[in-house]
């Protein structure tokens, strides 16, 4: 049985470079126009094609977003973008508008096409109508169990991949209508203000202007939070599924969630490549899990509605570990040069990950700024030359405690 495609989000370019070093074989990003993160997350028009040579240099694979639903009017600007896009080495696009695809086959008819997870796949009469279009991949809806996946894949020829970790959103396939309604900012705009996560209260009818709150801690309460996915302990399954592509979600995350998730789940890949019938589960893995910041994880709905855990108890973000720096360069005379990402301080004791599950726990044993003068505190942004474990390389980040 081949091993699946790890697909990691890159949101932009110092993340898409984090997610090929720490075992991506794809990465998915957008640009600010057409894509379902427009505010933020998203590559520059201008950076897309160094984006492109990077993923051919590690002879990876790079998937762009435009699965934005048009509105009448947008036709042409849309046309415009696919006749610029269309001299680019991108390997597939994600879409999800039928609309989308009409114009994509017009203007770039042998570009592959993905079918996003907008587009609600949860049935095998859709997903043959999208087969009989041409579409090569499904990004199935996450709704599914692994036994409706199953008979999804025993239906069609072309590929699914399927999210395993990240956030979940309250609403069917990320088809929400609140943040449109409520602010104005379409989430199938790309435009989401996330109101699922803001505090709310209860207010009775006969008594207005009278709200009372839903106490669950301190912070307050978040009734529309969903868990976060981590499908991480039931890989196994989803290989048996004939999955052709695991997919992380976070192309608005941290650095160091890319880089800590996507080497997680390539170890536990390259783990059941190498030995399938004895895998299981490293405790090391769902530690590694605990450090990067997430609400409670959860197996979303592979296994029934019954144990989705959509509304758990306390739906607070945590995250066990603090991202303080990142490596630049493979060190020297001087040490390593260091950029500090959060505040830390000779003295403090550090962790270093890096590629291939490499790590070292160590204490700081001094900083220097560029003219080679002490420091007792790292600021964020600081450059710093800092002496690390050995082995340390380009690339590799720090992180403490929180």
């Amino acid at each position: 049985m081949p091993v699946p495609e790890l697909l990691a989000p890159a949101g932009n370019l110092e993340k898409l470079e984090t997610a090929l070093a720490y075992g991506a074989d794809a990465v998915y990003a957008g640009i600010d126009r057409f894509s379902l993160r427009a505010r933020s997350g998203c590559l520059g028009l201008t950076e897309l094609p160094k984006a492109c040579d990077l993923a051919q240099r590690h002879g990876r694979r790079l998937y762009l977003t435009l699965n934005a639903f048009l509105h009448p009017g947008e036709e042409a600007e849309f046309r415009r973008l696919l006749e610029q896009l269309q001299p680019l080495p991108v390997d597939a696009y994600i879409i999800a508008d039928p609309g989308v695809l009409t114009l994509v086959r017009d203007v770039d008819p042998d570009r592959p096409l993905h079918l996003s997870t907008q587009a609600n796949v949860t049935s095998v009469g859709a997903a043959q109508f999208w087969q009989g279009l041409g579409v090569k991949r499904l990004n199935l809806a996450r709704e599914l169990t692994l036994a409706e996946i199953q008979t999804i894949r025993n239906s069609v020829a072309l590929e699914l991949e399927v999210f395993v970790h990240g956030a979940l959103c309250v609403a069917y396939s990320g088809r929400c209508l609140l943040s449109a309604a409520m602010t104005g900012r379409s989430a199938n705009r790309g435009e989401c203000a996330h109101p699922c996560r803001w505090n709310y209260a209860v207010q009775e009818e006969t008594r207005p202007g009278e709200f009372f709150g839903i106490e669950e801690d301190a912070r307050g309460t978040y009734l529309f939070n969903s868990r976060d996915l981590c499908l991480i302990e039931h890989l196994p399954a989803l290989l048996a599924a004939g999955i052709d592509s695991l997919k992380i979600e976070g192309r608005m995350k941290s650095r160091y969630f890319v880089a800590a998730v996507t080497r997680v789940y390539r170890a536990a890949l390259d783990a059941w490549r190498a030995d399938p019938a004895g895998w299981q589960v490293d405790p090391l893995w769902l530690r590694e899990l605990e450090t990067v910041s997430h609400r409670p994880y959860g197996g979303g709905f592979l296994f029934g509605r019954d144990h989705a855990g959509v509304h758990p108890a306390d739906s607070r973000y945590r995250q066990s570990h603090l991202f303080v720096g990142v490596v630049l360069d493979d060190g020297g005379q001087d040490g390593y040069l260091v950029e500090g990402r959060n505040r830390f301080a000779v003295g403090d004791e550090l962790e270093l990950i890096g590629p291939e599950m490499r790590q070292a726990v160590f204490r700081l044993p001094g900083a220097r700024d560029a003219e080679g003068d002490a420091l007792s505190v790292i600021q964020p942004n600081a450059r710093v030359r800092l002496d690390l474990p050995a082995g340390t390389r380009a690339g590799d980040l720090l992180r403490k405690k929180r």
